[in-house]
């Protein structure tokens, strides 16, 4: 028991109905793209039809709905809508999210609450409809898609990285409480991957992917029935371990890999 993989391994796609929100472009996208090849039923679902458009091009097993995610009562209606398209939904991929780099020294209110509206609030504002749909019939899932940044604080990371370890702590919190009821539920914590949100990064970032890249760790982690699916290994692991260090070392070692 204590080595079985944590999850349901997922081993057929082609049976599968996936539902991805936050679609429209970099992980969101080529994980759609990554899913349609593989020949499951793939709902996208962001603010702008366009562009989810544009993702999923001819795809007879695609589904489009656009919507904001962000608004409570838009949930049901979108779940209901996506059902209707696919059927039964087996997993619903989170990753909705936007970035906003700052330090310490140059906080913005706004841009603080806009993060946290949609990084952390609409992930709840969805499981309030999703979470009782999942519980209706065992063996869904449900994926969020958190950052390796929140795994220790980090230069500019301010907002970003407080946002995304609070969903680390919700994604666990979802584990222990779901996967006794059949629920399989992923922890998605990708590094440095080449997005429009990393674009405005004006700094090495280190072991870049692309998103095409990203979408094959994910569904590799899907198909393990891992738990947390964390990539690129070697540097996700490498701060991993640093974020367990004592805070004396850690610190002293982000300095000197950051140059801060």
């Amino acid at each position: 028991m204590m080595f079985k993989p944590l999850n349901s391994p997922i081993k057929n796609w082609s049976s599968r109905r996936v539902w991805l929100i936050g679609a429209s472009s970099g992980i969101g996208a080529a994980l759609a793209q990554d899913l349609l090849a593989r020949g499951a039923k793939v709902a996208v679902s962001a603010r702008r039809e366009d562009a989810l458009k544009s993702v999923v091009g001819q795809h007879s097993n695609a589904f489009v709905y656009a919507f904001n995610v962000m608004h409570t009562a838009a949930w049901p209606d979108a779940l209901a809508r996506v059902e209707q398209a696919l059927g039964e939904v087996d997993l619903i991929v989170l990753g909705a999210a936007r970035y906003d780099p700052q330090h310490s020294w140059e906080i913005d209110l706004d841009a603080v609450r806009a993060s946290y509206e949609l990084n952390v609030i609409s992930m709840y504002a969805g499981l309030h409809t999703l979470v009782p749909y999942m519980l209706n019939k065992p063996g869904r899932g449900v994926a969020l898609i958190s950052s390796i940044s929140g795994y220790t604080g980090l230069p500019r990371a301010l907002v970003y990285g407080a946002s995304k370890a609070a969903l680390q702590n919700l994604t666990e919190t979802l584990y222990f409480e779901l996967a006794p009821k059949g629920v399989s539920v992923y922890l998605i914590n990708p590094g440095f991957v080449e997005t429009p949100m990393t674009a405005v990064n004006d700094f090495h970032m280190p072991s870049l992917i692309t998103p095409k890249q990203a979408a094959k760790e994910i569904v590799k982690g899907f198909e393990k029935g891992q738990f947390e699916i964390s990539f690129p290994k070697g540097f996700a692991t490498t701060l991993r371990w640093v974020a367990r260090l004592p805070y004396r070392l850690r610190f002293w070692l982000l300095h000197r890999m950051t140059n801060m």
